[in-house]
């Protein structure tokens, strides 16, 4: 996904990706640790991703880039 601004928060980035389908989904699979970022286990919805950073959610892997 290619962002316009400096950073996107993680639980915003997951509803972009349409990986969940509300806010709310986000905060929970975030806080039961089904989300990786950079191969380490995130568990706040508020982290910040920059180009380059990747996410794993499942099967589903995600690259944040720089438009």
């Amino acid at each position: 996904m290619q962002i316009t601004t400096p950073f996107i928060k993680l639980d915003s980035f997951l509803k972009a990706e349409n990986a969940v389908s509300s806010g709310g989904e986000a905060k929970v699979m975030i806080a039961e640790g089904y989300i990786s970022v950079n191969g380490e286990v995130e568990l706040r919805r508020g982290r910040k991703l920059y180009p380059g950073d990747r996410v794993v959610f499942g099967k589903r892997k995600f690259t944040v880039e720089a438009a």
